[in-house]
């Protein structure tokens, strides 16, 4: 029986918290006492700033995509991991600090939007998400030139096109 990944969330951020501690320990070992908090307060206003600037530019982007009639899922999926990002920056800690930094930067942020979009088209049904992210792209791939088109392949049953999803 396969449990909800939710089971494992308080043990999750405990573990996160108690690794979030030995970080700090070891920052101020390193660096100071005061350049840690330096740090962390740093992190934290900034994450803050982030938060409302990415809030204000996610609604935004979303106004226009739903006035243009331009389905909303890029903007949203863009918003919502710079969102992330944002607040793992406002929370206190360095290992949040730099999964949020990786979030905000550019290469990083793309690669989660693409996996936001994959969990979306897997966990919810293709109408919707053929609402929120526009239809999807498929490729057909032509059989064999030398089969007659009124006969189906042999393992294929009639009326079925075999094709690759791309996007």
């Amino acid at each position: 029986m396969r449990r909800p990944v939710l089971t494992f969330l308080p043990l999750g951020l405990f573990l996160l918290a108690i690794a979030e501690i030995a970080v700090f320990v070891g920052v101020v070992h390193w660096v100071g006492a005061f350049w840690a908090m330096v740090t962390l307060a740093a992190t934290s206003i900034a994450g803050l700033l982030l938060l409302r600037r990415e809030g204000i530019r996610g609604w935004r982007a979303f106004r226009s995509a739903a006035e243009e009639g331009r389905p909303p899922g890029e903007q949203v999926t863009n918003s919502l991991v710079g969102l992330l990002g944002a607040l793992l920056l406002a929370v206190p800690g360095f290992i949040s600090s730099i999964a949020g930094l990786l979030l905000v930067l550019p290469p990083f942020r793309a690669l989660a939007r693409h996996g936001v979009r994959r969990l979306t088209e897997r966990y919810v049904s293709t109408a919707v998400a053929g609402d929120f992210f526009g239809p999807r792209h498929v490729r057909v791939r032509q059989g064999d030139p030398t089969d007659s088109p009124s006969t189906p392949p042999p393992s294929s049953p009639a009326g079925v096109i075999e094709g690759e999803v791309i996007r």
